[in-house]
């Protein structure tokens, strides 16, 4: 047995069941949801897309704690690189999610960067290399969103690391780090985008470990990510061709990446995700259980 991950809360979230918007006729309904990430041994669990799960606080409350679920973080978008016009569509878009999480007692907001490729279609929409005064317009936006976030609903942002955005690879992560203030603004260090960015997560968790504020636990198969690399795939197209795999077939090995986490001796969520849009409605469960029963041979 491995040592107890005490500091580790593990839960699960929509995503892992080939959620990725609010309402898709290719995904389980909410309470299939909510009734099997609680069957496979969860308590923890993410809002996921605004409007998958009910947004009445009331029923949402009445919902998840029948099953004996609590709520981790909610998630959103945003652009905040293209500048100050960016923030009110921003702010829309956060004061309706942050509400329900503060409602549901959740600590977190997960900020996601917008993609510069159309995760569906490749289309490029942006270049994928900031300027010096969009690195700018993003660091100043995230500290704002930070500060207005917690000052309103008192939630901590933990930005997301995600393939085809702006905050990608090591060298990017590294900058965004290096220029935003850790009092308003830290990392949702998801294990599998930054593993098909090409960096390293245990020494990220290392080297940075006072900005991880959260973990999304997830792994890629090397060999799809090597063609997926070579072929410039998006990121869409990439999923549906099994980029993100069930644990522990995939990079990183998860054990050691809990164990760095649990060495900085703070309380860490970390919330699996494996990326499975769109995927049969059946298949979700069985590996839910299978992966939440490898967590507990690694001791979280």
């Amino acid at each position: 047995m491995a040592h107890a991950l005490d500091r580790i809360r593990v839960g699960s979230a929509p995503d892992s069941w080939g959620v990725w918007f609010p309402d898709d006729p290719q995904q389980v309904p909410w309470e299939r949801f909510l009734d099997e990430v609680a069957e496979a041994g969860y308590s923890w669990i993410e809002l996921g897309p605004y409007g998958y799960l009910p947004t009445d606080p009331a029923r949402l409350t009445d919902e998840v704690s029948k099953r004996n679920l609590k709520v981790s973080a909610g998630t959103i978008f945003c652009g905040l690189h293209r500048g100050p016009s960016e923030w009110d569509s921003t702010w829309e878009q956060v004061s309706n999610v942050a509400a329900l999480t503060q409602a549901m007692d959740a600590k977190h907001l997960v900020v996601i960067p917008s993609f510069w490729r159309d995760d569906k279609t490749a289309e490029i929409l942006e270049a994928p290399e900031l300027t010096t005064e969009q690195w700018g317009n993003l660091t100043t936006g995230m500290e704002r969103l930070g500060r207005e976030v917690k000052d309103k609903y008192g939630l901590d942002i933990v930005v997301h690391p995600h393939a085809d955005t702006h905050i990608d690879t090591e060298e990017h992560v590294e900058r965004f780090l290096d220029s935003t203030d850790s009092d308003h603004v830290n990392l949702c260090l998801d294990t599998g985008h930054y593993a098909y960015c090409g960096g390293d997560s245990v020494k990220l968790i290392e080297t940075y470990g006072e900005r991880i504020g959260y973990l999304h636990l997830k792994q890629v198969d090397p060999e799809i990510l090597a063609d997926v690399v070579k072929n410039e795939m998006p990121f869409g197209p990439a999923v549906a061709r099994g980029v993100m795999c069930e644990p522990p077939a995939g990079v990183p090995e998860l054990g050691p990446v809990l164990t760095a986490a649990q060495k900085l001796g703070v309380d860490l969520f970390a919330i699996v995700e494996q990326d499975m849009y769109p995927c049969e409605p059946d298949k979700p469960l069985p590996i839910a259980v299978r992966t939440r029963k490898f967590l507990r041979s690694c001791g979280a």
